[in-house]
C-alpha cells in the first residue's frame, strides 16, 4: 500500500492563507487605502503574504487568515511606523514652529487641496529640517521684555496729570479714560479700550526750566537741591519718581547713595490710584507724566503683520501628513514587517478565538488563541518601545550631547599629542 502524501487541509474553516500574495489584489481590500497609488507598497505588501506565511508555520499548519487581512495589517503597520517618526520629529522642533503656518486635513490626515499656504506647498513638511529659532523662548523672552519695561511687542504711550497743592491722591486709570476722549489720533490705536485696565511703567517729573542746575551759581557737585531758588542740576532735568523700596534697594547696593541724585517724591501705586509722598505743598513742580501700555487679549491678532497667533501651537496642528512610503529606507521596512507579522499573529488568534476547542473523533483539540494573542501584545508593545527608544537616543538634544562629548574627548587626546615643533 502506497504511503499517502499529506498536506494542510483545513478541517475547521473554508479560509487559508497561501503562500504568496499579489500587487494586483492590494489596492481593491484595503481598509483606508492610503498608499494605493505607490506600486512599492503595493509589491512590499503582497510581499508580506509569503513571509507571514513562512513565519507562521504555513507550510506544516493551516492559517486561517485571508491574503486581505494581512494586506490590511501591513498597511496599518506602515500608518503605526509613521505616526511614531512623525511624534519623534514634532518633539524634536515643536519649540521653533509654534505659531507658524499649518494646514487643514481631510480623514485620512492629508493636506486638503488648497487649504494649505504657499509657503508650505503642501509637500512633505514632515520630511523638511526646520530652521531652528526657538519661537517659544523668543514669545516667552518677549512677554518678560515688556513685563520689564524693556521692549516687547506692546506700545507704550505716555500721559500727564497736574500736580495739585496739598493733594496725594490720583487716579491714573481716570486720567488715561480723559486723556483717549482728548486726543484720538495719538490713543488711535486703543479705541474701543476705554475702559480697559492700564499696566503703569514709570512715574516721573520734569524739573521747571532754568531752576536746577547740575553745577549752579554756587557750586555744589552731586549734592540734591531742595526747591529753593538756585539749582544743582541742569536745565530741564528729568527725574523719574520711584518707590522707597527701590532708593533701600539702591542704599543696600551702593555706598555712594547719599550721593547719588534723587527724585524729591516717592509714590504707592495700588489699583492704578497713585499715591505721591511727600504731600505737594508747593507749586513749582507744576506736572508729572506716566508711560503706561493696555494689555490686548491673548488671542488678538495684529492685521498688519503676521504674529502666528493662528498658526500651530501643539503636536495636533503641525502640518505633518502620513509619511510617504518611497520616503521610508530600509530600517523602517524591516521594523514594518515585524510589526506587521505581530498584527497578523494577533489578527490569527481572534480567528482562533471563536472557538476555544474543536471536537475531533475520539478527542477535543484545543486551540493556541490565548498565545497567540499574548504574543502579538507583547511583540507589539515590544516594537514599539524599541522604536521610541531608538529615536530618543537620536533626539536633536541627545546628538548635541554626543557632539559635544566627542568634541570634549578629542581634545582630551590632543592634549598628549606632542607640539609640531617638536616631531622629529
Amino acid at each position: 500500500m502506497a504511503v499517502p502524501t499529506l498536506s494542510p487541509v483545513s478541517q475547521t474553516s473554508a479560509i487559508r492563507l497561501p503562500a504568496t500574495g499579489s500587487a494586483a489584489d492590494v489596492a481593491a481590500v484595503l481598509p483606508f487605502g492610503m498608499y494605493t497609488g505607490s506600486v512599492d507598497f503595493l509589491s512590499g505588501a503582497a510581499t508580506q503574504v509569503a513571509y507571514t506565511y513562512k513565519k507562521l508555520g504555513g507550510d506544516i499548519l493551516d492559517i486561517e487568515l485571508s491574503s486581505s487581512n494581512v494586506y490590511a495589517n501591513y498597511e496599518e503597520a506602515v500608518l503605526e511606523y509613521s505616526y511614531i517618526v512623525n511624534t519623534h520629529q514634532a518633539k524634536n522642533i515643536l519649540s521653533s514652529i509654534l505659531g507658524n503656518t499649518t494646514g487643514t486635513f481631510n480623514h485620512m490626515g492629508e493636506f486638503k487641496p488648497g487649504d494649505l499656504s504657499s509657503s508650505l506647498g503642501g509637500k512633505g513638511v514632515e520630511l523638511k529640517y526646520p530652521e531652528m529659532r526657538f519661537d517659544y523662548a523668543r514669545r516667552f523672552g518677549n512677554a518678560m521684555a515688556l513685563d520689564a519695561g524693556m521692549g516687547g511687542t506692546v506700545p507704550e504711550y505716555s500721559a500727564s496729570f497736574d500736580i495739585v497743592q496739598n493733594r496725594q491722591d490720583y487716579d491714573l486709570q481716570a486720567v488715561v479714560s480723559s486723556s483717549l476722549a482728548a486726543s484720538s489720533s495719538y490713543y488711535s490705536a486703543l479705541a474701543g479700550k476705554e475702559t480697559s485696565r492700564i499696566i503703569v511703567n514709570r512715574v516721573f517729573y520734569k524739573t521747571p526750566r532754568s531752576m536746577w542746575r547740575f553745577y549752579g551759581y554756587y557750586g555744589g557737585l552731586n549734592v540734591v537741591g531742595n526747591l529753593a531758588t538756585y539749582g544743582q542740576f541742569a536745565d530741564d532735568s528729568t527725574f523719574e519718581v520711584i518707590p522707597v523700596w527701590q532708593n533701600k534697594l539702591q542704599a543696600m547696593n551702593f555706598e555712594d547713595m547719599i550721593y547719588t541724585r534723587t527724585s524729591h517724591f516717592s509714590y504707592e501705586l495700588r489699583d492704578n490710584k497713585l499715591r505721591i509722598f511727600p504731600q505737594p505743598v508747593t507749586n513749582e513742580i507744576k506736572k508729572m507724566w506716566f508711560t503706561f501700555q493696555v494689555l490686548g487679549d491673548a488671542w488678538d491678532v495684529d492685521e498688519t503683520k503676521k504674529d502666528g497667533v493662528d498658526g500651530i501651537n501643539n503636536l495636533n496642528t503641525i502640518p505633518f501628513t502620513n509619511i510617504s512610503y518611497k520616503h521610508i529606507n530600509a530600517v523602517g521596512k524591516q521594523w514594518i514587517r515585524r510589526f506587521a507579522l505581530a498584527l497578523s499573529k494577533e489578527t490569527l488568534g481572534q480567528v482562533r478565538g471563536k472557538f476555544a476547542t474543536i471536537p475531533i473523533p475520539g478527542e477535543n483539540l484545543t486551540l493556541n488563541a490565548s498565545d497567540l494573542l499574548s504574543q502579538a501584545k507583547e511583540e507589539q508593545s515590544a516594537l514599539r518601545e524599541e522604536l521610541k527608544t531608538l529615536f530618543d537616543e537620536m533626539a536633536y538634544s541627545a546628538l548635541a550631547e554626543k557632539d559635544a562629548g566627542i568634541a570634549g574627548n578629542v581634545t582630551t587626546l590632543k592634549q598628549g599629542a606632542p607640539l609640531p615643533i617638536f616631531q622629529g
